[in-house]
């Protein structure tokens, strides 16, 4: 996923998916936890993402946070099923707007 060297990157996508799952599963969805959240989304949008992985993350991230919104509301009577989706969120939202953004200027570069 990440370019070589890139262990930024790379350390961002893994914490972030960790923090997301046990502290959304914890039920610990604070402003303070939603904002790393979304900072290490910002990283992993910036920083993991290559030329060539474009694409299909932001296929899979669509999806994702598609999913995740619509299984939010599904789910809302599961409150750890709820937060888990809603901490996922906070960390794909920004990680895929930042990868579209950069696709965008990519494209009215070229």
């Amino acid at each position: 996923m990440a370019k070589k060297g890139n262990t930024i990157g790379s350390w961002a996508f893994l914490i972030g998916v960790v923090l997301a799952v046990i502290l959304g599963a914890l039920g610990e969805l604070t402003a303070l936890v939603i904002t790393i959240l979304v900072i290490l989304g910002i990283v992993i949008g910036l920083l993991n993402i290559s030329d060539e992985e474009v694409q299909p993350f932001l296929m899979a991230g669509a999806v994702l946070v598609i999913v995740a919104s619509l299984g939010n509301d599904v789910m809302s009577s599961v409150k750890i099923l709820s937060n888990i989706l809603n901490a996922v969120l906070a960390l794909f939202v920004p990680a895929t707007m930042i990868v579209a953004l950069k696709s965008v200027f990519a494209l009215a570069k070229g």
